[in-house]
């Protein structure tokens, strides 16, 4: 075998394997099968700003997981698993089987109920295997929605949360809001980014919020919804805010029962899992204990950030 054939089969080996950096986690891709060599990234485009790549040589980040893309994965038989439910995540239907060796199966179908990934992981989601099918676009939602399974999964021991809300950072403190899907929460944020000063949108659909040494830090994420905004950016959070639609601006503290209420639908979790949701719950403690949490009553007027700011984070010169 000559060098250059040597060089050439080991490039392949290397496009074959790619690993991103996601809240401080290390996570790996790979392809079990040549051909998927230049396919990490044209399936997730989202994720090209968390390649470790980019990354600073000398950081140390911790392994989390490592998941095999193979396209001869195929799913247990019902007789060898055990049925937990089939549940709707607001763009996907996804069913949950537990396996005999307490890991799990997901089959993750759009909405139009075609099937576009098979997910099996190990029990606590630091190993996993996906099968991705169909058009290009049904990979990519397949394989998407499988990493972030088992991502917020296998973070979950680790203080760590991906929560369904909008982040915006205003003066370097991240502010995250949440609500049910069409409440308001991108409305809200688009308020801030045009009514207070020096703030930046960090990401509008699922940011990562991690406990380090005590102190809750919201993280970018490559899933951001229906708005493109794929940061690797990170900033203490200031508060975690509840959206609800008002016919007058009005900012109300909660305490830290009705926080934990609040905030613990939003976060990614598995209530079938006792493992992971206790995981869950005591990092939504955590973050409450260091963390004030509000119920913001609202209008979409952009004068409800001024309203929301000047409650939560502080009094500035404003735009509006």
């Amino acid at each position: 075998m000559t060098s250059f054939t040597l060089l050439f089969s080991f490039s392949i080996l290397l496009l074959l394997k790619m690993d991103f950096i996601i809240a401080g986690w290390l996570i790996t891709l790979r392809f079990a099968q040549e051909g998927g060599a230049s396919d990490i990234l044209r399936l997730l485009p989202s994720f090209a700003p968390f390649s470790a790549s980019n990354a600073d040589a000398p950081v140390h980040y911790t392994p989390l997981l490592t998941m095999t893309v193979d396209c001869t994965l195929c799913p247990h038989s019902p007789a060898a698993t055990q049925h937990i439910r089939v549940f709707d995540t607001g763009n996907a239907h996804i069913a949950v089987d537990k396996l005999p060796d307490g890991g799990y199966q997901f089959i993750i179908n759009n909405l139009q109920n075609e099937k576009c990934a098979l997910l099996v992981t190990n029990a606590d989601f630091t190993q996993s295997r996906c099968n991705i099918r169909g058009t290009v676009s049904m990979q990519r939602f397949g394989l998407n929605n499988a990493v972030m399974l088992a991502y917020a999964f296998a973070s979950a021991p680790h203080q760590t949360l991906l929560v369904h809300a909008s982040l915006v950072r205003a003066s370097g403190t991240a502010y995250a809001f949440i609500a049910r899907s069409g409440t308001g929460k991108s409305t809200q944020t688009a308020n801030w980014l045009k009514t207070i000063p020096e703030t930046d949108l960090m990401n509008d659909d699922n940011p990562v919020i991690r406990i380090v040494d005590g102190q809750a830090i919201a993280y970018g994420s490559p899933w951001s919804g229906k708005t493109p905004c794929y940061r690797q950016t990170s900033a203490p959070l200031g508060a975690i805010t509840q959206i609800s639609r008002a016919a007058e601006n009005s900012v109300e503290r909660l305490t830290p029962v009705q926080a934990f209420a609040y905030i613990l639908p939003a976060c990614s979790t598995m209530k079938w899992d006792a493992r992971v949701h206790r995981c869950v719950c005591d990092t939504v403690a955590m973050m409450i204990a260091s963390v004030p949490a509000y119920v913001l009553h609202c209008t979409k007027h952009p004068q409800s950030a001024v309203v929301c700011h000047e409650a939560i984070g502080g009094r500035l010169k404003f735009n509006a």
